[in-house]
């Protein structure tokens, strides 16, 4: 497949031959990530586990061919540490995480020791690593005390997480800044951690998430099942989150003073119930699309209304979310006819990163 490339645009050209080191890069976002990545000329090095069978975004747009990908897991602390010091990257990002909630709740010990341990673990490779000038450790917007108030939590909040994934990527973030105040106050490293909301968009075959449950259902010609219809999120489409990490990782790196802790998510507008997203997935999809509420009982726990107030990064980077709800859907929608259709993906991928970054370089 001939690559349609990625414009010459600020934001990217800073990675041009950049050596990058990415955990979770056979992930959903991690996928989307690499893709960029590879787009802008960076000279990439990820490790992960192999996505599940059933997620095999990375494998569906061969990016092994245009990356060192390493197969390894965030628990193995001398594997981890040997392959980043082989890279010896300037720039890490850290993805690789058990990111589901529902799972957490069967599996809470493998869930801490993924994303606690393997937090634990990266900053230990990144200590060990001199090159290392600028690290991004991306979390959840599930890290705060959930109160279900009607406004937007902001980075100064309470981190108490209620289930097992939630309260492990709480604490993710305490061992960040850690790591950060004990090890690195005197080395010339730039560290933050981001938030972002519930991502949506192309390639997502996660089980118990929405829209890969939506877009199964259209596969099947079933109805759209929907467990809990009336709880919020801040949902966005994928590029948000991940070119916000790019554009804060190349901040950071060249100003130390930008890292911190960031909320990435979008303005109250488009802050949906999931009823409504998938009302919007219907739309996008079209007449043969349509779903029915099947609240479980005695079900997990998962909150209900979760906000992100993210001023911080509005005022501090001057950024802003691009696409609202309704392209967020419509962009997931036309990558997974797409690859229904078996159509190529990766032209469509590189179609919406060119539209987006369109937008992100102009707002």
């Amino acid at each position: 497949m001939e690559s349609v490339g990625v414009r010459d645009m600020n934001n990217l050209a800073f990675f041009k031959e950049k050596k990058v080191f990415l955990t979770g890069h056979t992930g959903f976002k991690g996928s989307w990530l690499s893709r960029i990545l590879i787009l802008s000329g960076a000279e990439v090095t990820g490790y992960a586990l192999e996505a599940p069978v059933e997620a095999k975004l990375f494998d569906t747009l061969h990016l092994e061919k245009n990356m060192h990908s390493v197969i390894g897991d965030i628990r193995d602390r001398e594997k981890l540490i040997r392959t980043m010091q082989e890279a010896q990257p300037e720039i890490v990002f850290h993805l690789a995480a058990q990111p589901i909630v529902r799972e957490s709740y069967k599996d809470p010990v493998g869930t801490y020791e993924t994303n606690v341990m393997g937090t634990v673990n990266i900053l230990e490779a990144v200590r060990q690593t001199k090159s290392v000038k600028s690290f991004l450790n991306v979390t959840t917007d599930k890290v705060y005390k959930n109160n279900e108030w009607e406004w937007g939590y902001r980075e100064i909040d309470e981190l108490d997480g209620y289930d097992p994934y939630s309260n492990s990527k709480s604490c993710s973030e305490l061992v960040t800044s850690s790591y950060k105040k004990s090890f690195f106050a005197d080395r010339d490293i730039a560290i933050s951690t981001c938030r972002a909301g519930n991502v949506i968009g192309g390639g997502d075959f996660a089980k118990d998430r929405i829209i890969p449950d939506c877009v199964r259902a259209m596969e099947n010609k079933e109805k759209i099942v929907v467990r809990n219809p009336y709880s919020t999120r801040p949902y966005q489409h994928v590029l948000e989150p991940v070119c916000t990490y790019l554009m804060l990782a190349m901040k950071q790196y060249e100003n130390k003073a930008l890292a911190g802790c960031y909320n990435v998510g979008p303005d109250d507008c488009d802050c949906v119930n999931t009823g409504s997203l998938v009302d919007l997935f219907c739309k996008h999809w079209g007449s043969d699309a349509e779903w029915f509420n099947v609240s479980e009982a005695n079900a997990p726990h998962e909150a209900n209304f979760l906000k992100l107030d993210c001023s911080k990064i509005k005022k501090a980077l001057g950024w802003k979310p691009v696409w609202h709800i309704d392209d967020a859907v419509a962009k997931s929608v036309e990558w997974s006819k797409a690859y229904l259709q078996k159509q190529d993906v990766n032209t469509v991928m590189e179609k919406q990163i060119n539209e987006f970054m369109d937008k992100f370089e102009n707002r």
